[in-house]
């Protein structure tokens, strides 16, 4: 019986100590050493009760990556979502948020076919959009061509 138990504690000891190495090793893959490229993601946001959620993710990407400087992000908004970045309809909440992102150096980009669709330009936009004239799917494919990972909060 006391064979039995030791065999078993070793083996539970085991593969706890085996676990504690994967998560520190899993750990040092996510983080960007110094010297390489930065981590790049593509965050795709249509979902217009999902605006703040996603500015919010970013902001905790950033800050999760130990700042700007470890990650490139790109925004990529069409469909209802892309209202709520007018610059006459813009809450204070969103727009402080954009300036906020936009400083630290995320890239936005909003969809040319939705543009043309609520009858805006980019002049009509928050402060630091691009158009993306072949539209905001295909930017979110051409930025996983890229080696940006996928985002949709």
């Amino acid at each position: 019986m006391t064979f039995k138990r030791r065999a078993i504690f070793g083996r539970a000891l085991a593969a706890s100590i085996a676990g504690l190495f994967a998560g520190r090793a899993a750990s040092a893959a996510t983080a960007v050493p110094a010297g390489s490229t930065k981590q790049k993601v593509v965050y795709h946001l249509a979902d217009s009760e999902k605006v703040m959620f996603a500015l919010g993710n970013i902001r905790n990407h950033i800050d999760g990556m130990g700042g700007p400087q470890a990650v490139d992000i790109v925004l990529v908004v069409h469909g209802p979502a892309l209202s709520f970045f007018h610059l006459q309809k813009a809450n204070p909440k969103t727009s402080q948020q954009v300036a906020r992102i936009t400083a630290e150096g995320v890239h936005l980009a909003a969809c040319g076919n939705t543009m043309t669709a609520q009858k805006v330009e980019i002049a009509d936009l928050l402060p630091g959009f691009v158009r993306a004239d072949e539209g905001g799917v295909v930017r979110i494919a051409q930025l996983q061509t890229e080696g940006y990972v996928y985002i949709r909060p």
